[in-house]
Formats: structure tokens, sequence, C-alpha cells
């Protein structure tokens, strides 16, 4: 889930191991595909791993919106929550999105004990939204767009259950919206992973978490918006 610059296949050699007779844009986007797997490992993880988690935290409730009216949310897992946040909070009538940790049995987890798999916990986004301005079923749409459904336990290159695909809801109404959309993305043929619980605890995870593309200035890629519910799935 980390940012980077592709700067490959340009003046100075090719690198070890890459053809010289595939075609230069071929071959760009080769290396290009080596440097975001590689990426994925790089500065970021090492920043989330040394960074120190508070002490002691509880459950935090959403953030309170400054206009009048009625706000609901919802909840999301769809690999590292970085990509989800930072796409979901450029929906118009989104209020906020916090990243946190949901569905695993550890009391207060912690960033190294979910990145461990062990805590049972998926890396989540809760979701605070003016039901005046957008509604739950778009906000759902919207998350099946910006991340793949089809993977199981994993996203892109980050691997295990703390990046599986999955809502949770916080009631029939919530969960009747998200059955209705993967059975929109089944009949364009994709093989849908993500799995639909009953929502509970929502644990906030660190502040170093919180907004983390925007305050570090990068772009995530390991989430990319795709229409899905325009297409049919590649054969």
């Amino acid at each position: 889930m980390r940012g980077f610059a592709c700067n490959v296949g340009g003046a100075g050699g090719v690198s070890p191991g890459v053809s010289t007779t595939m075609p230069s844009f071929t071959r760009r986007i080769f290396l290009c595909s080596l440097v975001a797997a590689a990426a994925c490992g790089g500065a970021d993880a090492t920043t989330k791993k040394q960074a120190s988690p508070p002490a002691e935290r509880t459950e935090t409730p959403p953030k309170p919106r400054t206009s009048d009216g009625p706000t609901d949310v919802g909840y999301f897992a769809g690999g590292c929550f970085w990509g989800v946040e930072h796409f979901l909070e450029m929906m118009p009538g989104v209020i906020d999105v916090e990243s946190g940790y949901m569905g695993g049995e550890k009391e207060a987890p912690t960033y190294e004990e979910v990145s461990s798999g062990d805590s049972g916990h998926a890396e989540t986004v809760r979701v605070t939204f003016d039901p005046q301005q957008v509604t739950y079923a778009a906000v759902a749409k919207r998350f099946f767009e910006i991340h793949d459904p089809t993977q199981v336990d994993r996203q892109g290159p980050d691997i295990g259950t703390q990046y599986r695909s999955a809502v949770y809801v916080t009631g029939p109404e919530q969960r009747a919206a998200v059955d209705e959309l993967i059975g929109k993305l089944k009949a364009n043929g994709y093989a849908v992973a993500t799995t639909v619980h009953d929502a509970r605890k929502f644990w906030k995870a660190e502040d170093y978490h919180q907004d983390y593309y925007a305050g570090n200035k990068k772009t995530p890629y390991c989430h990319t918006p795709v229409p899905r519910f325009d297409r049919p799935a590649k054969e």
C-alpha cells in the first residue's frame, strides 16, 4: 500500500532479467510492476513497525459532524486501510473515515498484533456519512470498486487474513444492500470472495495510520478504482 515513483526503462540500460527484444513500452510497464511490488515492502512498512502505539486505547466514537442532521456508519475491510480510507473520504456526503480493526477476539489490539495475523482482526475502516447526501448502498458500491473483492486473504502484495475482504453490517438493511451488490458483481462474472458479517466492536488504529496518504503526501496504488458494475470480468 505504498506510493512510488516509477522512473525505469529510460536511458542508462535495462534491468537484468528483462529481455531487450521486448518493446520499450511493454518493458517499461513490466519494470513498473516490479518497482511497485518492491515498494509495497519498503520504507512505509518500516514506518508502520517503528512508530510507537499508544499505551492504552479504547473504542473511539465517530468524530462529530459540523452540521445538523442524522448520520450513519458503515464498516469495510479491503486490504490495507490506508487506501480504503483515502478513496472513501473523497465521496460527497462522507463526513469521516477512520482506520481501525474489527472481526477478532483480542481486546484493544495493536497494529503489531493485527499484522501478525494472530488477533483475528481485519484492517477495517469506519465510514461516517450523511444519509441525506449519500446512501449506504452508494458507499458500499464504491468500496467494491476501489479494491479487488475476488482476492482471498490478501490485497495485492499484502497477504494475510488481516487483509481479507469483508463488510461488517449494522442491520438487515445494510446486509440486503451488500448482498444485492455482490449479486450484481457475480452476474458480471466476478468470483466475489467478500464475506458479510454483523458489525462487532471497532478499535480505532494508532494515530499514525489515520489519513496516512494525506499526511504523507502520497497516493495509493495497491487500491485503484475499477468500474466493476459497469463491465464484465475479463475471461
